[in-house]
């Protein structure tokens, strides 16, 4: 390892170790992508990186990943994009701990990486606010943390965090409602939320009826699920009964849309547009063969977690990222909630999950 790349880690590992007690979040070391040794290359004014050059080999970076349990496809999509972003790489080693929804199990996991001293965590928290002290601690360790998808209670104790945009997602489904109804301010819409007690499940929701309200539409009929088939299908099939006709549907998750789906075939219901959530494959397939009430989903991503991947190792090389500006990675990534349609499905498919 070279004197620059020594001098990078040490500079950028005490000032995390510093941000775990202050409120400021700010790494010491410089990023710039130079390859030249020294001191005086470590002091020099940070630049911009060449087009393609953060993706050159360069020093290698040890990487502790920890998910919960992949029960379901977003899920497993989540870990296993992760090890497929880091394979590209043939400077990364990513340690990958078995999935859990045990907090104790997870906190343990976390704290392996910090005594194995890896360079950097990327961490998909089963609990957000349990999860914060061991993050905390691995920050203060001078490992830097990248929390992914579900946040922590201090926002110190990540450097860097990156989300999907829940309540985007709502605005997204209610803006594409609004799109269709093309000004029919009596058509019936319904919704199939997932967990109700979840705040991400609450920003769905209230992203939804905002994007609605623009329109002058409202949530006619409401039913929330569990982000499980059988869930999906014991949900819809409340909400048929209870509703005889409905003109859009917006179901939140599409691994609860399988069991949405088989309520309504089994149900004979065709009469309305259903908008998926999350975007899985199988939602894809449907939405592109056009024999579906199945017309569009709301991207939620399964690739964050190999978006952190790819921003622990410009963290730990001291590199930035090479299409902005700015000079150190940033400290929120929030994705983007397209809706996909048969229009643009194949721009997306090849990313999606299998439910």
């Amino acid at each position: 390892m070279s004197l620059r790349s020594t001098t990078l880690r040490s500079r950028k590992r005490v000032a995390i170790g510093l941000v775990a007690g202050v409120a400021a979040l700010s790494l010491a070391a410089c990023t710039s992508n130079d390859s030249g040794g020294g001191d005086d290359a470590a002091s020099a004014p940070t630049t911009a990186a060449a087009a393609g050059s953060n993706d050159e080999s360069g020093d290698k970076v040890v990487i502790g990943f920890s998910a919960p349990a992949a029960d379901h496809g977003w899920m497993g999509s989540i870990t296993e994009s992760a090890k497929k972003e880091a394979a590209k790489y043939d400077d990364v080693e990513l340690k990958v701990a078995d999935g859990t929804n045990d907090v104790s199990v997870q906190i343990s996991q976390v704290e392996t990486f910090i005594n194995d001293k890896v360079d950097a965590i990327v961490l998909l928290p089963f609990d957000g606010a349990a999860m914060t002290p061991v993050a905390l601690k691995a920050m203060a360790a001078g490992i830097p943390v990248i929390n992914v998808d579900r946040e922590f209670d201090d926002p110190n104790a990540a450097r860097v965090t990156v989300l999907g945009d829940n309540y985007g997602m709502g605005v997204s489904a209610g803006a594409y409602v609004c799109e269709q109804a093309d000004g029919n301010k009596d058509a019936v819409v319904a919704e199939i939320a997932g967990i109700d007690s979840l705040p991400l499940t609450q920003d769905r929701s209230r992203g939804f009826k905002d994007a609605l309200a623009e329109c002058g539409l409202d949530v006619d009929n409401r039913v929330a699920a569990d982000f499980t088939v059988e869930g999906g299908s014991d949900a819809a099939e409340q909400l048929l009964q209870a509703a005889p006709k409905i003109d859009y549907l917006w179901n939140h998750d599409d691994d609860q849309g399988v069991g949405v789906l088989a309520a309504i075939d089994n149900a004979g219901r065709d009469e309305f547009t259903m908008i998926g959530g999350a975007g899985s494959k199988n939602a894809m397939e449907a939405i592109k063969s056009g024999d579906s009430v199945l017309k569009a989903t709301v991207i939620y991503p399964s690739t964050q977690a190999a978006d952190g991947v790819k921003l622990a190792r410009l963290l730990v090389q001291g590199k930035a990222m090479s299409d902005l500006v700015e000079v150190e990675v940033p400290r929120k990534v929030q994705l983007y909630a397209p809706v996909v349609t048969a229009d643009n499905v194949d721009q997306f498919i090849g990313s999606a999950f299998e439910s």
